[in-house]
Protein backbone atom coordinates (compact mmCIF):
# COMPACT_ATOMS: atom_id res chain seq x y z
CA UNK A 1 0.00 0.00 0.00
CA UNK A 2 1.36 3.69 -0.83
CA UNK A 3 1.60 6.29 0.97
CA UNK A 4 -1.22 8.32 -0.99
CA UNK A 5 -3.51 5.03 -0.42
CA UNK A 6 -3.12 4.82 3.13
CA UNK A 7 -4.09 8.92 3.51
CA UNK A 8 -7.21 8.14 0.88
CA UNK A 9 -8.03 5.13 3.30
CA UNK A 10 -7.73 7.04 6.17
CA UNK A 11 -10.40 9.84 4.99
CA UNK A 12 -13.05 7.07 3.84
CA UNK A 13 -16.29 7.08 5.63
CA UNK A 14 -17.12 3.04 6.97
CA UNK A 15 -20.12 2.27 6.42
CA UNK A 16 -22.62 1.33 8.99
CA UNK A 17 -23.15 3.10 12.45
CA UNK A 18 -20.00 4.54 13.75
CA UNK A 19 -18.82 2.18 17.30
CA UNK A 20 -17.61 3.61 20.20
CA UNK A 21 -14.83 2.59 22.29
CA UNK A 22 -15.54 5.05 24.88
CA UNK A 23 -18.41 7.16 26.12
CA UNK A 24 -19.62 9.18 23.25
CA UNK A 25 -19.17 12.52 25.42
CA UNK A 26 -15.32 11.26 25.80
CA UNK A 27 -14.54 10.89 21.95
CA UNK A 28 -16.50 13.70 20.46
CA UNK A 29 -13.27 15.84 23.37
CA UNK A 30 -10.89 13.29 21.93
CA UNK A 31 -12.12 14.03 18.26
CA UNK A 32 -11.62 17.95 18.98
CA UNK A 33 -8.59 17.27 20.85
CA UNK A 34 -7.25 15.34 17.99
CA UNK A 35 -8.10 18.01 15.40
CA UNK A 36 -6.49 20.90 17.39
CA UNK A 37 -3.48 18.48 17.45
CA UNK A 38 -3.50 18.28 13.91
CA UNK A 39 -4.03 22.04 13.12
CA UNK A 40 -0.87 22.84 15.86
CA UNK A 41 1.21 19.95 13.69
CA UNK A 42 0.02 22.21 10.35
CA UNK A 43 1.07 25.61 11.80
CA UNK A 44 4.58 23.75 13.55
CA UNK A 45 5.30 22.87 9.87
CA UNK A 46 4.31 26.12 8.70
CA UNK A 47 6.49 27.78 11.05
CA UNK A 48 9.63 25.58 10.63
CA UNK A 49 9.34 25.90 6.67
CA UNK A 50 9.46 29.94 7.00
CA UNK A 51 12.64 29.68 9.19
CA UNK A 52 14.12 27.45 7.04
CA UNK A 53 13.51 29.53 4.10
CA UNK A 54 14.54 32.68 5.39
CA UNK A 55 17.90 31.07 6.74
CA UNK A 56 18.36 29.81 3.34
CA UNK A 57 17.88 33.56 2.18
CA UNK A 58 20.07 35.22 4.49
CA UNK A 59 17.15 37.16 6.46
CA UNK A 60 17.95 35.36 9.50
CA UNK A 61 20.65 33.81 11.03
CA UNK A 62 20.51 31.09 12.82
CA UNK A 63 19.25 31.25 16.23
CA UNK A 64 17.90 34.71 15.77
CA UNK A 65 14.22 33.44 16.69
CA UNK A 66 15.00 31.58 19.73
CA UNK A 67 17.04 34.81 20.94
CA UNK A 68 14.10 37.01 19.68
CA UNK A 69 12.78 38.81 23.35
CA UNK A 70 9.65 41.01 22.24
CA UNK A 71 9.30 44.49 23.33
CA UNK A 72 6.72 45.66 25.64
CA UNK A 73 3.53 45.73 23.16
CA UNK A 74 4.48 43.03 21.60
CA UNK A 75 4.66 40.76 24.81
CA UNK A 76 1.30 42.76 25.79
CA UNK A 77 -0.48 41.63 22.63
CA UNK A 78 1.25 37.97 22.96
CA UNK A 79 0.01 38.07 26.40
CA UNK A 80 -3.79 39.33 25.47
CA UNK A 81 -3.97 36.46 22.57
CA UNK A 82 -2.85 33.72 25.06
CA UNK A 83 -5.78 34.93 27.44
CA UNK A 84 -8.35 35.23 24.94
CA UNK A 85 -7.51 31.75 22.87
CA UNK A 86 -7.52 29.78 26.56
CA UNK A 87 -10.53 31.11 27.17
CA UNK A 88 -12.05 29.96 24.02
CA UNK A 89 -10.79 26.94 24.75
CA UNK A 90 -11.99 26.01 28.30
CA UNK A 91 -15.35 27.87 27.40
CA UNK A 92 -17.12 24.89 27.81
CA UNK A 93 -15.61 24.66 31.57
CA UNK A 94 -16.34 27.89 32.55
CA UNK A 95 -20.06 27.71 31.24
CA UNK A 96 -20.73 24.98 33.21
CA UNK A 97 -19.51 26.18 36.43
CA UNK A 98 -21.13 29.57 35.77
CA UNK A 99 -24.15 27.28 35.44
CA UNK A 100 -23.40 25.41 39.02
CA UNK A 101 -23.04 28.82 40.59
CA UNK A 102 -25.90 30.38 39.28
CA UNK A 103 -30.18 30.19 38.08
CA UNK A 104 -30.41 27.09 36.24
CA UNK A 105 -30.51 27.70 32.38
CA UNK A 106 -33.70 28.48 31.13
CA UNK A 107 -35.46 27.41 27.80
CA UNK A 108 -36.81 30.86 25.62
CA UNK A 109 -39.88 28.73 25.44
CA UNK A 110 -40.65 27.98 28.82
CA UNK A 111 -40.04 31.89 29.53
CA UNK A 112 -42.46 32.65 26.84
CA UNK A 113 -45.04 30.21 28.88
CA UNK A 114 -44.70 31.75 31.95
CA UNK A 115 -45.55 35.17 30.33
CA UNK A 116 -48.14 33.66 28.67
CA UNK A 117 -49.40 32.52 31.35
CA UNK A 118 -49.21 35.58 34.12
CA UNK A 119 -51.04 37.24 31.58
Amino acid sequence: MSFADALAGAGAKPAGKRPYFLEPQVERVLAITMAMAQELAVARQRGDTLERLLLEKGVLTPGEIDAFVPDRAASAERQMWNQEFIARILRIVQQENEAAAGAPDVASGEIGEELANDA
